[in-house]
């Protein structure tokens, strides 16, 4: 029986042009409800060792970003959940597929989240 495949995905609040403790908080508030969301298997923050470079970070995490696992096929659930906590705010979006091949795509606004959903679902289904 095969399993369905777990994406992982990388949401990127830093763009919100927060003062470090705002967004802090907007993080902490986020992320019980990202593990609501739909298909999502794991959320938690991004720790220092998993850090992108250049990035700025407090007790070993790093500052407005956060990792989910997600089943491939709840992308969609995804997408809507961030696009009506922030459908007119900038944040970006890293999807890394299953074979290690990784896309970011950036939303500012309801339209823009749709077109980065479609991107994101071309990317996870042309292997």
């Amino acid at each position: 029986m095969a399993t369905e495949s777990e994406v992982e995905v990388t949401i990127s609040l830093a763009e919100l042009g927060l003062d470090e403790e705002e967004l802090q908080k907007q993080v902490e508030n986020l992320l019980p409800q990202l593990k609501e969301v739909d298909g999502v298997e794991d959320a938690n923050l991004v720790t220092v060792e998993n850090a992108p470079p250049n990035t700025k970070s407090i007790s070993g995490f790093v500052w407005g970003l956060l990792k989910a696992q997600i089943k491939a096929a709840k992308i969609p659930t995804l997408f809507k959940f961030l696009s009506d906590r922030f459908g007119n705010k900038p944040i970006k979006i890293g999807v890394k597929a299953p074979d290690g091949r990784e896309l970011t795509v950036e939303a500012s606004s309801r339209e823009e989240f749709e077109f980065a959903l479609q991107k994101a679902q071309d990317f996870l289904n042309n292997k």
